[in-house]
């Protein structure tokens, strides 16, 4: 038993060794096809609308740090939807909700969030259903 348990951190070592030279045991992109300059930009503005909730929550005036305005330039994954006359107004739609929330002040900041997260789920449910679980958690 001894024995066993002296191998025990050897067998470790040989084991991480092994995956770390398999490609196999590689972190997988959120994203099967690569994460796309859209793709990107969409975590970063969820990211920046957990922290605007938390500011919101707290009184505080919103500070936005995402670059909202990308979205109408950003490549995506898949092309083709975004060549379709409703992304340019989904996008358009959500840059107004963003300009909004930006210039609120703390008393209107949770009226103008809620309306730019409804912007986001509103193109989702039209475009790409995937992420809206997760767009639901800002609310």
């Amino acid at each position: 038993m001894k024995k066993l348990i002296a191998l025990l951190p050897l067998c470790c070592l040989l084991l991480w060794q092994a995956c770390s030279n398999d490609k196999t045991c590689a972190t997988q992109p959120l994203n099967p096809n690569g994460d796309s300059e859209l793709a990107l930009l969409m975590r970063q503005m969820f990211e920046d609308g957990e922290r605007v909730r938390t500011q919101i929550q707290k009184g505080e005036v919103v500070s936005i740090q995402v670059d909202f305005d990308k979205i109408m330039t950003a490549k995506a994954t898949d092309p083709a939807k975004m060549q379709g006359p409703e992304f340019p107004h989904f996008a358009a739609s959500y840059v107004e909700a963003m300009k909004a929330l930006r210039d609120a002040t703390p008393a209107e900041a949770q009226d103008k969030y809620t309306a730019m997260v409804a912007t986001c789920m509103n193109c989702h449910e039209q475009s790409c259903p995937g992420p809206i679980v997760r767009i639901k958690k800002l609310l």
